[in-house]
Order: structure tokens, then sequence, then C-alpha cells
């Protein structure tokens, strides 16, 4: 896409293969140390745990997607915000935001946060949280 960087550029497809859960994608897109850090903090580390933390979450929750409403960066990282869908859980379903820390074409840390009006001041977005 015009005007993104590379980093919101790879945010943005691995982010793809979420929604597509494609576990052959996201694997390609993680570095071998790769993080994810669910909203409550707790993290899973490496690629091999993550891509079978994810194969667990796909299984549970088949409809599960997310939907961007703005990315942005700063060097390697990427902020964003927008929602998640889910039928299954509506816990998972609603605002959220989301931090990718890239290192060249691969996400090293994907990390999701609760759209708080403090993760949103942590994170320098301005706009008011629900």
């Amino acid at each position: 896409m015009p005007g993104m960087s590379r980093a919101e550029l790879v945010a943005m497809r691995f982010n793809e293969m979420i929604n597509a859960r494609d576990l052959d994608g996201l694997g390609a897109l993680m570095t071998d140390d790769h993080t994810f850090v669910d909203a409550a903090g707790q993290a899973v580390v490496g690629r091999t745990a993550c891509l079978a933390a994810w194969r667990g979450f796909f299984a549970g929750f088949p409809s599960y997607r997310n939907e961007f409403e703005s990315v942005r960066s700063s060097g390697e990282t990427v902020v964003i915000t927008g929602r998640s869908h889910c039928a299954e859980l509506t816990e998972l379903a609603g605002p959220a935001l989301w931090t990718a820390e890239t290192e060249g074409d691969l996400v090293r840390v994907w990390q999701v946060y609760e759209d708080t009006r403090a993760a949103r001041h942590r994170l320098g977005i301005g706009a008011t949280a629900p």
C-alpha cells in the first residue's frame, strides 16, 4: 500500500495471516524468538510455541478476526487501533490495540492490549477509548 512503511506493511501482512488462520504464513513472518503477549500480559515465546498457541486458538475460535482502523509506526514499532470480531466468545470481540515489533520483514513481538485510556496513553494514541 502506498505511503506505508515497511514495518506497517509487515504488521498488516501478519494480521492478514491471523484473519486467514494461516499457520504457515504466520510462521513465515515470525522471528525464531517471536513473542506473543495477550491482553492479560501473558507471553508465549518462540516460533514453535506461538504456532501451537495459534493452532489451539484458531480451533477454539474459528470466527476470530481483527479489523484495523489505524496503523502507524516509529522505526520498527507499529501501533495499531481497531476491533476484534469473534462469534464464539464475546469477550474477544470489541475495540482493541496492538503493537508489532518488527525486525526486517519479520515480527519479533506481537502484543494485544485492551483498548483503555491507560493503554492509549502508554502507546501515545491520542483518541479516547470506550
